[in-house]
This record gives structure tokens, C-alpha cells and sequence, in this order.
């Protein structure tokens, strides 16, 4: 699958293959300067010995090869060679360390790097993003305008200092009113700008929270200031959001039962490349609700941050993933920002994951959806409370689909 490589953030070479990279200097003995070039470096780990780790390793190494870095205290050296010997080198010294003899182990001398953390005032006061691994994600990608995140809910209040940076030029629909006002009526009417932020408040602004990526928010209000909707607002919200060309679609609404009519909204969103993705709702029930439950939409349980099921969460087979949901700080109308607690709040997480993993990789609705599911994290709750597992932002940007 290809990657966006527009996107990448990495600096440092990947803890992968066969990386050269400058050594630790801790304990160590002259070693001649490493070459610059095409040159590859392996560690290569001695049994306890009194002999000196490149007194050791020496007999087993090819020509071409020399040591450029010792530690007498941990017992390893590594060894530096042309990169086109890379096969013979590793070849020869594995078999050394088979034979239980004084090499005990060969492997990459790879990479590690500081994990990305944004300037976000708030950011230390998030749950979430430790969780779910997002700085992980965001040492390769922030998040990409070109991504879009539909919320079909109660309206997004794009003049928060936290949102606005990241809200569509042409900002949405109001299907409550029938007007190309997507704003919330009131600043009762919170719930929308809730989930928005969590999803994609702006990261690293300097502003706030930080949401999970930088994706456009496209805001659907087709609820009212009670928080309910027709189910015929909510069906042309989704067929509206999917002809705006809205990657991802988040439904943190629910528990109205099955309908034709939403049916229909779906599989039209999915036919037009948007991936669903919906609360499985808070009554803490073993049926998850509608729209959850339709197999067209990601369905989405709620955990605490002890990584168990919220006590409020439905639970059951349609259930495909889990993600943070107790406890949740993002934006409300104004310049506010709030703590709350829901299914709501799990799903706006996933969507605003799926965002993120659509930033770094290339993918259609169905490879986003079984690539969310192939990198979670299984917690150790039963299937019907997590489904795959924990959505894992880390996981989903850093490993090729």
C-alpha cells in the first residue's frame, strides 16, 4: 500500500533492517570513525567471558568488516560493513551465535527517538492520547487537510479557537433548519463541538487540547438543542456528507432501532468511499444500538483508563472496536473546554484515528476499516466489550497496511 509520503514526520531512521547510526559513547573503547556512505551496522552480543568483546567476535568476521564501537561492560561491539555484504555478514555471525559458542546474539543496531508531544496547553490533562498511542502517530503525521471528517450531530461551533483552524472553507448543512448554517443554535447545544475536538481540534497550535490529527472537520447538524434528530435529517446528513466527499463519517448518536431509511443513508455513504463510524451507545446494554449495529458502520464500545469496559457501555457482537471514553476534555461552544463521558466520546476518538491513519496511507473505506481492526491492541476483555481491541493510533500510521 502506498504512503503518503508528503505527511511522513520522521527524522531518524526507522527501528528497522539494518540501520547505521552514530554509537553510544558510554564505556567505550577507541574504535575507528564510522564511515560515512552506504554502510550497514550490526550489534553482536558476547557470552561472559574474560576475553574482550572484539577479541571474541574478530575470528567470525568476513573481510570487509570492522569494528567501529565496543562496550566491555554490556560485552557487545558493532560492526560496520558495506551495505552490498549486508547477506554474507549477518549470514556468518548468526551461525556463530548458534553454536553456543562465544557469540550470543547478532542484531540490527536500529533507532529509537523521542516520542512527538505538541504544544498544546491542555495536552497533559488528556486521558486519551497515552491510551490509544497518538504520539506514536504523530512523529510520522500531524494529520492532512485533505482528509475529512463529517460530524453528524448537534453542529460544530467552528469559531472555538481550538476548531476553527481545522474546519471546511464551506462549512457544512443544518437539516434541523434547512440552512447552510451548521453552527450550534445555542451554546447549550455542545454535544457536536464535543466530539469535533476530540477527533480534530488543532494539534501542536499552541491552543488548547490536541485533537487526534489535523483532519478538516465538515460539521452536519441534524440534531436539535435537545440532542434528537428525524431519522430523515440523519439519513440525508449522511448521503449529503458522503456526496461532500467526507472520508469518515462519525455517528455518536443512536437508540432510535432499526430503519430502512438509514439503511439506505449507509450503504450510499460506504457505495461512495466514506467509512461509517458509530457510538454502540450508554445504556449498558448487551444490544448495540442503531445505527452501531448495522454492518455497514464501525461499531464502537467505550473503556475506562483502566482499559475495561465503562460501566455505561453497550456491549455485543457487532461491537468491532473499543477506544477511550470516560473522562474526555474537548471543546464546547465559545472558547470553552469540558470533561464528559460516553460511547459519544469512543467513537469521535476511532474517527478521529481513522483521519490520522488516512493522512500516512492510502486506503479505501474497507482497507481503512480492516486496518483499524488488524492494529488494535487486545486489553483482555471479552470480544462482545472490545471486538478486535483497542484502536491504536501508534499502530495504525506506523505499520503498512
Amino acid at each position: 500500500m502506498r504512503e503518503k509520503d508528503s505527511m511522513n514526520r520522521r527524522t531518524f531512521l526507522q527501528l528497522s533492517g539494518f540501520a547505521g547510526i552514530a554509537g553510544f559513547t558510554g564505556f567505550a573503547s577507541a574504535v575507528p570513525e564510522r564511515e560515512s556512505g552506504s554502510s550497514v551496522e550490526l550489534l553482536v552480543g558476547t557470552s561472559a567471558t574474560t576475553e574482550r568483546p572484539h577479541t571474541v567476535v574478530t575470528p567470525y568476521l568476513p573481510n570487509g568488516t570492522r569494528i567501529v564501537h565496543e562496550n566491555d561492560t554490556l560485552g557487545y561491539v558493532a560492526v560496520e560493513f558495506p551495505e552490498q555484504s549486508s547477506s554474507q555478514v549477518y549470514t556468518a555471525l548468526k551461525q556463530a551465535s548458534m553454536e553456543q559458542g562465544p557469540v550470543s546474539y547478532v542484531e540490527p543496531n536500529g533507532t529509537h527517538r523521542a516520542l512527538y508531544e505538541p504544544n498544546d496547553p491542555l495536552y497533559s490533562n488528556q486521558n486519551i492520547h497515552q491510551m490509544i498511542n497518538t504520539p506514536a502517530a504523530w512523529d510520522e503525521t500531524l494529520g492532512d487537510s485533505d482528509v475529512t471528517i463529517a460530524v453528524i450531530d448537534q453542529g460544530v461551533a467552528y469559531g472555538h479557537p481550538d476548531l476553527q483552524g481545522n474546519a471546511r472553507s464551506d462549512p457544512g448543512h443544518d437539516f434541523v433548519d434547512d440552512d447552510s448554517d451548521p453552527a450550534p443554535d445555542t451554546s447549550d447545544e455542545s454535544h457536536g463541538s464535543h466530539i469535533a475536538g476530540i477527533a480534530a481540534a488543532g494539534v501542536d497550535n499552541g491552543t488548547g487540547i490536541a485533537g487526534i490529527g489535523n483532519s478538516t472537520l465538515l460539521s452536519v447538524r441534524a440534531l436539535d438543542e435537545m440532542g434528537s434528530g428525524a431519522i430523515s435529517d440523519i439519513a440525508d446528513g449522511i448521503q449529503w456528507a458522503a456526496d461532500q466527499g467526507a472520508d469518515v463519517i462519525n455517528l455518536s448518536l443512536g437508540g432510535g432501532g432499526p430503519s430502512q431509511t438509514m439503511d439506505q443513508a449507509l450503504a450510499y455513504a460506504v457505495d461512495n468511499g466514506a467509512l461509517p463510524i458509530a457510538a454502540a451507545g450508554g445504556s449498558a446494554s448487551s444490544e448495540v444500538a442503531y445505527p452501531a449495529a448495522n454492518s455497514k458502520c464501525l461499531a464502537v464500545s467505550a473503556l475506562d483508563s483502566d482499559r475495561t469496559l465503562a460501566s455505561y457501555s453497550n456491549y455485543g457482537e457487532a461491537i468491532e472496536l473499543a477506544a477511550p471514553g470516560t473522562n474526555v476534555l474537548s471543546t464546547v461552544p465559545g472558547s470553552d473546554y469540558e470533561v464528559r463521558s460516553g460511547t459519544s466520546m469512543a467513537a469521535s476518538v476511532v474517527s478521529g484515528v481513522a483521519g490520522l491513519t488516512l493522512s500516512q496511507w492510502d486506503l479505501t473505506n474497507s482497507e481503512l476499516r480492516a486496518h483499524l481492526k488488524d492494529t488494535t491492541v487486545n486489553v483482555g476483555i471479552p470480544e462482545d466489550e472490545q471486538g478486535s481491541g483497542l484502536v491504536d493510533a501508534g499502530n495504525a500510521v506506523t505499520t503498512p497496511p
